[in-house]
């Protein structure tokens, strides 16, 4: 199993905006109040663009589908969280916190990457938990190492206990599960997504130790990621609230590695966390700054995997 791959797929924005829904536990998202939800628009599309432009620059393939005006969809951008790509060609759909992040699902982006040569052939849909009020939001909940089929998820409003430890059974990975928070206002608030404060590449993780406030579930992350061999960098609170921890490791050119973040995240690392990074792989970083405010999420947030396998 390959914990890399060079296809990517993104969502390009029409409507990108605050999404009120999801601000009642995102605490990294904030409002411009004197901005034209248009202008908030057109600098995030542009954002987008600039982005998918310089991840192609480096050959990585980004497939890009335009979201419509046909549903609110303030949130578009963020795939990864309604849907994962696997290897076998299982494709995973799944239960979102906002209603109006569920309108986010299409069915067309499945069509598009078949036109595109992938082949889909199982779908493993949870959305029918959101009827109980349960879920469990893709690779936002949880972060995958797909090479040693390990499944970390740092539990929250967004991400149930019980429908990960299914989706671990369906797609057979072992659970890590555990809790992290940030401190909001002076109390500690469980972080709404896993891919917030953690990032698992192939040979490290960049992980914010200090947001697990449990030593045994902090020790018992350490044991798994150190058993996999990977190499782990350490990052701080306030680096996260710059989504240092939202990156992903990607193939370009020759199978070449590198680690996408944002700027802001990039900016936040000390020398000597860049030079960890770099014995690993390059780093490609790119302005998210009306993306990140508004939004609340970031670089890693905006790209689906694509691992399924060709026709």
């Amino acid at each position: 199993m390959n914990q890399t791959t060079n296809t990517i797929l993104m969502i390009r924005p029409v409507s990108f905006r605050m999404n009120e829904q999801t601000a009642v536990n995102n605490y990294y998202q904030k409002n411009f109040d004197n901005m034209l939800p248009t202008t908030i628009n057109s600098k995030a599309q542009k954002e987008f663009d600039d982005y998918v432009e310089k991840l192609q620059s480096f050959g990585i393939n980004v497939i890009v589908v335009s979201d419509t005006k046909e549903f609110d969809t303030p949130d578009s951008i963020f795939p990864n969280n309604w849907i994962s790509f696997h290897q076998d060609g299982t494709v995973a759909i799944y239960p979102m916190f906002a209603e109006n992040r569920r309108l986010e699902r299409r069915e067309d982006v499945l069509e598009q990457l078949e036109e595109k040569g992938f082949l889909i052939d199982n779908i493993v849909d949870y959305t029918s938990a959101e009827e109980e009020k349960i879920f469990l939001e893709g690779t936002g909940s949880m972060i995958l190492d797909r090479q040693h089929k390990k499944a970390y998820c740092a539990l929250s409003p967004r991400a149930d206990e019980e429908l990960f430890i299914e989706f671990c059974e369906d797609f057979e990975y072992t659970p890590v599960v555990f809790t992290a928070n940030q401190t909001v206002n002076g109390s500690r608030e469980a972080i709404y997504h896993t891919n917030v404060m953690m990032c698992v590449a192939e040979t490290f993780a960049i992980v914010c130790l200090s947001s697990i406030d449990d030593k045994k579930e902090r020790k018992n992350l350490l044991k798994h990621l150190k058993e996999d061999g990977k190499k782990v960098i350490d990052i701080t609170e306030e680096q996260v609230n710059n989504f240092a921890g939202n990156m992903l490791q990607v193939k370009g050119n020759n199978d070449e590695r590198f680690l996408i973040m944002s700027q802001a995240a990039f900016n936040s690392l000390t020398a000597s966390q860049k030079a960890q990074i770099n014995n690993h792989c390059k780093i490609i970083s790119s302005s998210l700054e009306t993306i990140e405010f508004c939004g609340g999420g970031s670089a890693r947030c905006m790209m689906a995997e694509v691992f399924l396998p060709k026709k």
